[in-house]
């Protein structure tokens, strides 16, 4: 079986050039948890803990209810497909975090307002991408 990753090496996540925040903003919790705070918790509390496969699995696992013994199995499965990446991620797109993944593909959250991630933004040694638009055109 194929195995598809969403992993990232050295390299940075800019925001989406169509966000409506002028700095970053912690995602409010609802009822439920979204993706958005699922991966805020993660990233917040543990910067170059995670890969971006650990996050996005995560929030599989929570979403769906996917028992530690299950855990295994369903991740094989789960990117046995492609999955979207952290550029669609609303922490990148509406609440104004950037992603930074070092060499071994650990990622840590970077609010836009901060110095690293302008320090990031022009950084050579890094590849830059940019968050996906909310809007097409």
């Amino acid at each position: 079986m194929k195995v598809h990753t969403t992993n990232y090496k050295n390299n940075f996540i800019k925001v989406a050039e169509d966000i409506s925040v002028e700095k970053s903003e912690i995602p409010a919790v609802k009822r439920n948890k979204t993706l958005a705070n699922i991966q805020y918790e993660m990233l917040a509390a543990n910067p170059y803990k995670h890969t971006s496969d650990d996050v996005l699995f995560e929030c599989f696992a929570q979403k769906n209810n996917i028992t530690e013994s299950e855990r295994k199995s369903a991740r094989e499965t789960f990117f046995s497909k492609g999955q979207p990446c952290l550029r669609s991620s609303a922490l990148a797109k509406r609440y104004g975090f950037g992603f930074h993944f070092n060499d071994d593909s650990k990622v840590a959250l970077v609010p836009m307002e901060s110095t690293e991630y302008e320090n990031f933004s022009c950084d050579e040694n890094l590849e830059q991408t940019k968050a996906m638009r909310n809007k097409q055109g």
